[in-house]
């Protein structure tokens, strides 16, 4: 692609998360996202096919801004429940901006047909971003894990999270506080889990999450090719 081409992409997708945030999903529409933008409404199709896209685009504008702010946050050798705290309040903070227009935009993305769905094969790479951060928070928190959990324990991290933003998306509370109240009351829930499932007691359910997990991954690789 030209720097020219780069450009216009760019300002397509600035202008397209600027309209969402302040005018609503739904409201906006691919014609005037072209417009204030600057560009042919043809021009603006060649670059996203449709605002399907563009909501890719703008899960992986979040996923970078998450880490951005997350990872210089992360405590080396810290706990996993003080480590997690930082990585989930740091990506409601980055979600912030995107609250209002969180119902609508939830109605397009939970069909399990629809590309926008944050469980797509195209949305994969924004996934894989937000899993990678959480096996960082694991490394920093230096958390042992089961041997038939460490592959899989990133993604039910994620999973965990998933559930937080779908809190997060219907909670009319002020600033979302009962979702941040959430997060401070689940993450040591979710640390004390990660620590009993090395006992010798919690082996058998250990490895029927492991192999449930595998099953799920594998599913989700095929449909990504």
């Amino acid at each position: 692609m030209s720097d020219r081409g780069a450009q216009t992409r760019e300002k397509l997708v600035e202008t397209a998360l600027r309209l969402f945030r302040d005018d609503g999903f739904q409201s906006t529409t691919m014609r005037r996202i072209a417009s204030e933008a600057g560009v042919s409404l043809g021009n603006a199709y060649y670059y996203f096919a449709s605002k399907d896209k563009l909501v890719l685009e703008l899960y992986l504008v979040v996923q970078r801004d998450h880490r951005d702010q997350a990872l210089p946050l992360l405590r080396e050798g810290g706990s996993l429940a003080e480590n997690l705290r930082i990585v989930l309040h740091s990506g409601l903070d980055v979600m912030t901006p995107y609250h209002g227009f969180g119902g609508a935009f939830l109605q397009s993305a939970l069909p399990t047909t629809s590309k926008s769905s944050p469980f797509s094969a195209e949305s994969a790479n924004a996934r894989a971003m937000a899993i990678d951060l959480m096996r960082e928070a694991l490394v920093a928190s230096r958390q042992r894990t089961p041997s038939s959990l460490e592959n899989q324990l990133p993604t039910l991290l994620w999973l965990t999270y998933m559930g937080v933003t779908l809190h997060w998306v219907t909670d009319s509370s002020p600033g979302q506080r009962r979702t941040r109240t959430l997060v401070d009351g689940l993450v040591p829930v979710v640390a004390k889990a990660v620590k009993l499932a090395r006992l010798p007691v919690a082996r058998s359910l250990v490895g029927d999450i492991a192999v449930l997990m595998t099953k799920v991954t594998a599913r989700e690789e095929e449909t990504v090719r």
